[in-house]
């Protein structure tokens, strides 16, 4: 089922191995936000996530699906309770900077109830650009890409792609203006 979920197919969500790795990944993530030492902190990150890149700092309080998804860059800074469901893949570049309570979600579900009843569920990737800043309160849906020096503003819903150096706004997010 982990390669179905990862290629963006329909999966069971209740198949036991993936039941498993949420498990192991709830417990990384308690353990995480849970540690003061900066140096265990960040062994844990490692352990949890896919990758993440020198100088990161992500507060507590953070959540994951499973965590192997996320693929973190350098000099990035992530405020607290932010939220990565990754059931699909997330990438976040280099120097990007997230407010409090930011939500990245790559999990779609079927609209058909009785698919939904039987515990199907699909995914689509979230790809961050470098130098990205998100206001707090953020939300990413899935299958969105966000380009480089891209900033979005406190409270923005983003549903579909944005170019690289623009500022957007709003529910849905809508670009206002370019960054020069």
């Amino acid at each position: 089922m982990k390669d179905r979920m990862l290629a963006g197919q329909e999966y069971m969500a209740n198949d036991p191995d993936l039941i498993a790795d949420g498990r192991r990944a709830a417990a990384l993530t308690a353990r995480y936000n849970a540690e003061l030492d900066p140096d265990a902190r960040r062994e844990l990150l490692g352990e949890l996530l896919g990758s993440v890149g020198p100088n990161t700092s992500i507060r507590s309080d953070l959540r994951c699906d499973y965590g192997y998804n996320v693929h973190v860059g350098a000099n990035v800074f992530v405020n607290w309770g932010a939220v990565l469901l990754d059931v699909g893949r997330i990438t976040i570049g280099d120097f990007v900077q997230f407010g409090p309570n930011v939500q990245l979600l790559t999990a779609t579900h079927p609209l058909d109830a009785g698919r939904r009843r039987e515990g199907w569920e699909g995914s689509a990737p979230i790809t961050i650009g470098d130098d990205v800043w998100f206001g707090g309160g953020v939300i990413v849906l899935p299958g969105v890409t966000v380009g480089a020096r891209t900033v979005v503003g406190a409270g923005a819903v983003v549903t579909k792609d944005l170019p690289e150096g623009v500022l957007a706004l709003g529910n849905p997010a809508r670009v206002v203006r370019e960054i020069g």
